[in-house]
């Protein structure tokens, strides 16, 4: 990690240390752990995504189906089976690695929209399952019975606690991912980024290191989707929508696609103005992310994290690595 990303993660991990601290007191806004406990399982997701869309260029519309299959073995393993938890979620992240596996191999062949519209047809079949297995998954109507966590017989029950877990999750995530982005992988996969073919006339093996990406963020993904799971002990079908996809592609965008601190910047925001400033728009949530896309697309192609990288009168400023950027 370099030195500006450290001073950045110093400040940002002060930030949400003492974050229920401060809004904690004010009643108004008491509620925005919970929100936050939210950003941070959405965190997990969008890290693994940042670094398969933003670093290795591929496109991906099946976040939410990895998300869910985290969840549902969490859940069918701990409310069927009386799994301990912290035992059904590594199956649950192992599960997701192998079906990415078993979908990335073939699919990663394809580039552009046809990956896109690949990953999307997975994501749907997926969701359809979830839908329709109704002994397993309890089908529409949801899945009850799920239980919390505890760590050595003490059982995580209260917001702050909850909050304090999930970050910290996703610090050891982001420190993970600053690792793959400094090492030889993060450089492979710049170069498939930038030029897939030169990459691979190099000698990268640009296939192996998409699927191998691909496959860190199905288990990023899963895992968020186990805490999720034990979190909310609730499961539904629709929490796992090509909407979700669509919102966590979203989430990377509006902060900034090729930086890690941008895909934490937009996660936060959009879980923010999905659960607290949107609330009156419910009915066209579609129209407004649109909105939301093309304003971004338009005005802002590097995202919101693009403005912090330049100082007074648009010069580059010292934060142009943010993320790890180059």
């Amino acid at each position: 990690m370099r030195t500006t990303d450290r001073w950045i993660f110093t400040v940002v991990f002060l930030l949400i240390a003492v974050f229920p601290w401060l809004v904690g007191r004010i009643s108004g806004i008491s509620h925005y752990i919970e929100v936050m406990i939210f950003a941070g399982i959405f965190s997990l997701v969008c890290l693994g995504l940042s670094l398969l869309m933003g670093y290795a260029g591929q496109i991906s519309l099946a976040q939410a189906a990895f998300f869910g299959i985290g969840a549902y073995t969490s859940g069918i393993l701990t409310a069927r089976f009386d799994w301990n938890p912290w035992l059904a979620m590594p199956v649950g992240a192992v599960l997701a690695a192998a079906v990415a596996w078993i979908v990335g191999v073939p699919a990663l062949r394809l580039r552009g929209h046809y990956l896109a519209m690949a990953t999307l047809g997975f994501g749907v079949i997926v969701h359809i399952v979830f839908s329709e297995e109704v002994e397993w998954t309890g089908g529409p109507s949801g899945m009850v019975d799920i239980p919390g966590l505890a760590i050595a017989g003490w059982r995580i029950s209260s917001e702050v606690q909850w909050y304090y877990l999930i970050w910290g999750i996703v610090f050891l995530a982001l420190l993970f991912s600053f690792h793959i982005l400094h090492s030889r992988v993060g450089r492979a996969l710049r170069a498939i980024h930038e030029e897939e073919i030169a990459a691979e006339a190099m000698g990268v093996p640009t296939a192996r290191y998409k699927v191998q990406i691909f496959v860190f963020g199905a288990v990023l993904a899963a895992i968020a989707g186990s805490f999720y799971t034990h979190y909310v002990t609730f499961l539904s079908p629709s929490s796992f929508n090509l909407m979700w996809s669509i919102r966590f592609v979203l989430m990377v965008m509006v902060g900034g696609m090729q930086s890690l601190w941008g895909a934490l910047l937009g996660t936060v925001l959009l879980t923010f103005v999905g659960n607290e400033w949107l609330q009156v728009f419910a009915d066209f949530e579609v129209l407004v992310y649109g909105a939301i896309l093309l304003v971004v697309a338009l005005f802002l192609p590097q995202g919101l994290i693009s403005v912090l990288r330049r100082g007074p009168g648009g010069a580059r400023s010292s934060v142009s690595r943010l993320g790890g950027e180059g």
